[in-house]
């Protein structure tokens, strides 16, 4: 208990700073729903459901750990599925309050958990240092993106991880060949998002991304040997593609 005692301060801190936050940069906007919220701070919905990329607004952060997320996100899972991590690093797009790069770290040699919100990578910073190792949180590197740009390095990443984000992204496919250029050879790319149909979670249904759709998406921007899976968890579909690895000599 005393060691869960200050994350529990700091996480009520943030919490407080964000509602002042958001009260005094939204006047007179309406608050959203739960069906509303992601795992990220990318671009919000209008009114008739199309991202605006021009003037995007930055979405209130559902603490999805509030909805037994370790249960229907079943992180164990995903990060076993992307194998090894051993001596790679890992890019995890969208990171949130860090509820993958935090367990990413345990395995990774190196984890750049990445958002466009400062506020996020803050919390990041401050949390990893109460609730983990100094060998382990020495791995994860806070970077602060774009919503058209990761800022990643040309083959910086072996592994890139986007969840709850991607139907966010407005020119998709080409943020899709920019991952690419910033994957090592042979490197992979995974992206859980939700399903289109009704669930309890995540955003409206009419904006998420067929699994048809992303998979055609990952071959036109030229990925190889592209996976998916949506029966391993309940909300969401799981799909991952590959870096080619160059032929020449």
């Amino acid at each position: 208990m005393k060691h869960q005692l200050p994350t529990l301060i700091l996480f009520v801190c943030f919490i407080s700073f964000w509602a002042c936050q958001n009260d005094t940069d939204r006047g007179s906007q309406q608050p959203q729903t739960a069906q509303q919220s992601n795992d990220s701070t990318y671009f919000q919905a209008s009114s008739d459901e199309k991202m605006d990329a021009e003037t995007p607004q930055v979405k209130e952060k559902e603490m999805y750990e509030n909805t037994n997320r370790m249960v229907w996100q079943k992180p164990d899972v995903i990060i076993n599925m992307m194998g090894d991590l051993s001596n790679k690093t890992v890019a995890d797009i969208g990171a949130g309050t860090g509820f993958f790069s935090k367990r990413l770290a345990k395995q990774a040699d190196k984890v750049i958990a990445i958002d466009i919100d400062q506020r996020f990578l803050n919390y990041i910073d401050s949390v990893k240092v109460l609730e983990m190792a100094e060998p382990i949180q020495d791995r994860i590197e806070t970077r602060l993106a774009q919503p058209d740009n990761p800022n990643i390095q040309p083959n910086e990443a072996d592994v890139i991880l986007i969840v709850n984000t991607f139907i966010y992204i407005r020119d998709k496919e080409q943020y899709l060949r920019t991952l690419k250029e910033s994957l090592s050879e042979g490197g992979e790319l995974f992206i859980i998002d939700f399903k289109r149909k009704r669930t309890e979670l995540g955003p409206p249904s009419s904006i998420r991304l067929p699994l048809y759709q992303m998979e055609e998406m990952l071959y036109q921007a030229g990925y190889t040997n592209i996976n998916t899976n949506d029966t391993v968890l309940d909300y969401q579909y799981i799909i991952s593609g590959q870096k080619p690895v160059s032929t020449s000599k």
